[in-house]
């Protein structure tokens, strides 16, 4: 038995992980804009890949390292990544068909699950610690985490809907 994925599917978690990241941006520009709050500086995630060609994979606090060139671009770069390979990690789980008929659950659960990620490579990676034990507010940095993973997961349905529907 082989498994092809075919180009149409392709495009389809592409949309969809795009779509699902800019819903994402927007939460954040809503948030920021009426509450003040501010979202994760993409600059710090680009250093963090920046530093990875020279074996640089954890920092004892990423915002202490020496800046990299197009650190900005970089982090918004694996910013989008990220989604089109969480869209592709979701469609495979779901399956085809999900994209023809979406359903709201299986999407969020899946973005909540995504959460595990930054809690234990990407915070640790960048010196807050594992789900960020080491910044000020644990508590309030992972309620960020979980609702912005949140968001993605409706966002990939809200996408899907928009899209693909």
């Amino acid at each position: 038995m082989s498994f092809v994925i075919q180009p149409q599917w392709w495009l389809q978690v592409c949309i969809l992980g795009v779509g699902a990241t800019l819903i994402l941006d927007a939460w954040w520009w809503l948030l920021k804009r009426m509450f003040s709050v501010a979202s994760l500086d993409f600059r710090l995630v680009g250093r963090w890949l920046g530093h990875m060609p020279a074996g640089r994979f954890r920092h004892a606090a990423i915002g202490s390292t020496p800046a990299v060139r197009g650190e900005l671009w970089l982090g918004w770069g694996f910013h989008y990544v990220t989604g089109i390979a969480f869209a592709a990690g979701f469609v495979s789980i779901a399956g085809e068909q999900w994209l023809h008929s979406p359903r709201f659950l299986p999407a969020l659960v899946f973005g909540v699950t995504t959460v595990v990620l930054p809690f234990f490579i990407m915070q640790p990676c960048l010196g807050a610690g594992v789900a960020a034990s080491k910044l000020p507010s644990p508590w309030r940095a992972r309620l960020k985490s979980l609702v912005t993973h949140s968001v993605f997961g409706l966002g990939l349905y809200l996408s899907a809907l928009l899209h693909l529907g």
